[in-house]
C-alpha cells in the first residue's frame, strides 16, 4: 500500500501524463509528435527485453527478428487487397493472403501471437544454452528470420518490403499499449511467477533446488517477451507506414539493449525513463551524421557518428555504472521528499 508521501505524487504524475497523451496530437508539431510516439514504442520494446535480460537473467539478442515477424504479420492482415496488389507487382502474393483484411487490434494481437510462437519454437532448443552462447544463438536466429523474410517473395515481397501500411498507430493506440505493458510488467514481477524469474536470475541452481521448473519458466518468459516485441514491431511498422527486412538488423536490437542497460537491468521505470531520453537524444544528435563545421574540426559528413557517441556512452555506463540509471530499483519520490520536507510532516498528516 503506497504511503501518503507516495500516493499523492503518483496520482498527480499519472494524471499529468494521461492529460498530455490525450492532447499530444494538438500540442506537438508533426516531427515532435513522431518522436513522442517513438518513445512509447521503445518503452514497449525495452520492457520486452528487460523481461529477459533484467528479470530472468537471459542474455538475448534476437528481438529484431521477433519485431520483424510482428510487423509483417500485422501489415499483411491490415492492408487492403488493392494495396497488396500494388506492392506485389513483381511476384503476386499467395492467394490465401490476397483478400484478408481485418481491424488493427485483432491484427495486433495476432502479430504478437505469431512472434510469441516463433519465440517458443526458438527458445525451446536455444534456452539450453547460457550467457554468451545464448546471445550468439538468438542473434543467429534473428538473422535467419531476416534472411527468410527477404527470400519469401510471395509472402513478404522480399527486399522491396511493404509500403502504404494503414497508419493505425495513433498516439492513443501507441501509448495505450505502452501503459498496458507497464502495468503488466509491474503485475508480473510482483507476483509469485515474478519471484520465480528473479530467483532464476539470481541463482539458477538454488531456484531449481527450491522446486522451480527452471526450463519451463525460461520458455514462458522468452515467449512472453517475444509476444511483446512482436506487438512493438507491429506498432513501429504502422507508425512508419513502410517496412522492409533492412529495418530489422542487429542495430535495432542494439538500440533496445542500449536503453535497457542505461535504464538498469531489472528496473521497469528505468527502462521507461531511458527509452524517452535515448529516443529524444537520437533525434537531437542527428546533426552529427551530417556536415560539421566546428572551430577545429570540419567534416563533409560522417554517417554513423551519432551511433559512435551512443556506443561511447554505453561503454562509459558499463565501466563506471554497471547497474545503469536505476539499477534493479524503481523510481521513488522518497529521495525528493526527504531532501525537501521532513518525514515527520508526512507522519503527522498520515496520523
Amino acid at each position: 500500500m503506497p504511503t501518503p508521501r507516495r500516493l499523492a505524487p503518483n496520482i498527480a504524475a499519472c494524471a499529468l501524463i494521461l492529460i498530455f497523451i490525450a492532447f499530444a496530437d494538438k500540442l506537438l508539431p508533426a516531427l515532435n509528435l513522431r518522436i513522442f510516439n517513438l518513445c512509447g514504442i521503445y518503452i514497449v520494446l525495452a520492457l520486452s527485453m528487460n523481461l529477459l535480460n533484467g528479470f530472468t537473467g537471459l542474455f538475448s539478442l534476437g528481438h529484431a527478428g521477433f519485431m520483424a515477424i510482428g510487423a509483417y504479420v500485422s501489415a499483411l492482415l491490415t492492408m487492403s487487397p488493392a494495396q497488396k496488389t500494388i506492392n506485389f507487382f513483381l511476384t503476386p502474393i499467395i492467394p490465401a493472403l490476397a483478400n484478408i483484411q481485418m481491424p488493427f487490434i485483432p491484427a495486433l494481437i495476432l502479430s504478437g501471437a505469431a512472434a510469441g510462437l516463433a519465440g517458443f519454437l526458438i527458445g525451446t532448443p536455444a534456452l539450453r544454452l547460457r550467457d554468451d552462447y545464448l546471445a550468439i544463438a538468438t542473434l543467429g536466429f534473428s538473422e535467419i528470420i531476416r534472411v527468410v523474410l527477404t527470400n519469401l517473395q510471395p509472402i513478404t515481397n522480399g527486399a522491396l518490403g511493404l509500403k502504404g501500411l494503414p497508419k493505425y498507430a495513433s498516439t492513443s493506440m501507441i501509448w495505450g499499449v505502452a501503459i498496458l505493458a507497464i502495468v503488466f510488467m509491474f503485475a508480473l514481477v510482483n507476483s509469485a511467477y515474478g519471484r520465480c524469474l528473479k530467483a532464476i536470475r539470481d541463482n539458477e541452481i538454488a531456484a531449481q533446488a527450491m522446486g522451480i521448473n527452471v526450463a519451463r519458466v525460461k520458455i514462458v518468459s522468452f515467449t512472453v517477451s517475444s509476444f511483446i516485441a512482436g506487438v512493438g514491431g507491429a506498432l513501429l511498422g504502422h507508425l512508419l507506414s513502410t517496412i522492409d527486412p533492412k529495418m530489422f538488423t542487429f542495430s535495432l536490437t542494439y538500440n533496445i539493449l542500449l536503453i535497457v542497460v542505461l535504464g538498469g537491468n531489472g528496473s521497469i521505470t528505468g527502462s521507461c525513463i531511458a527509452a524517452i531520453v535515448v529516443t529524444i537524444a537520437m533525434e537531437a544528435l542527428r546533426f552529427l551524421d551530417g556536415p560539421l563545421n566546428l572551430v577545429f574540426i570540419q567534416t563533409s559528413g560522417l554517417p554513423g557518428l551519432r551511433m559512435v557517441v551512443f556506443s561511447l556512452l554505453l561503454m562509459i555506463v558499463v565501466i563506471y555504472r554497471q547497474q545503469g540509471l536505476m539499477g534493479k530499483a524503481e523510481f521513488s519520490w522518497d529521495l525528493l521528499f526527504d531532501a525537501v520536507l521532513p518525514k515527520r510532516f508526512f507522519k503527522k498528516n498520515a496520523g
